[in-house]
């Protein structure tokens, strides 16, 4: 799948070596070509817009939001 620059996606799986986990909102930043897949770089923001993170992923760590979701904060125990 394909994303949209500066389009919203949710992580489709854990990643512990950042502190992240499945359904947190990213923002893809940048678009990068990595062997078959499409990679991304994403920018991970808090609740008052203060970037978290910018970190690499492929187009299968992501996914577009789904309708008639409920968005979830929690505490970020650990920060990249």
């Amino acid at each position: 799948m394909n994303f949209v620059l500066y389009s919203t996606v949710i992580l489709t799986r854990n990643l512990p070596e950042f502190g992240f986990k499945k359904g947190d909102v990213a923002t893809v930043v940048e678009c990068v070509e990595h062997d078959s897949q499409n990679g991304y770089i994403l920018e991970i923001f808090d609740a008052d817009g203060e970037t978290l993170a910018v970190l690499p992923v492929l187009s299968s760590d992501i996914a577009k939001p789904y309708p008639k979701a409920v968005v979830n904060y929690r505490h970020l125990a650990k920060t990249a």
